[in-house]
């Protein structure tokens, strides 16, 4: 029973080790991130360190962001854009974690 016990713990940790941080998100216009169209609707975003993976359906893009901290929570998740269309920032509701995106780069553009 110990080692039927001792497994279970060991494979739960292993499991809470490599889970990246996984949030959702709504996209209210079409985006392109690194060549990739979505559409309008829900994503999943995968947060690994510096590195982003947003994923709708079949479809996924990857990006490298930097993560800044808030001295607050926000209360929802928000995606903000350049002037231009490209996206600028998301940041996930819920917790004080904001991504930004390198704007100078042509990887990250909204409203194609």
């Amino acid at each position: 029973m110990k080692k039927l016990a001792a497994v279970f713990v060991f494979t739960a940790a292993l499991a809470f080790a490599g889970a990246g941080n996984t949030y959702r998100i709504d996209l209210y216009q079409n985006t392109v991130l690194n060549g990739t169209d979505f559409k309008p609707g829900e994503c999943k975003v995968e947060l690994n360190a510096n590195h982003v993976v947003l994923k709708q359906g079949k479809r996924s893009a990857e990006s490298d962001v930097k993560v800044e901290n808030s001295p607050n929570k926000f209360y929802s998740t928000s995606v903000g854009y350049t002037s231009d269309g490209r996206i600028q920032e998301i940041r996930l509701g819920g917790t004080s974690t904001k991504l930004l995106f390198d704007v100078s780069a042509t990887g990250a553009v909204a409203g194609r």
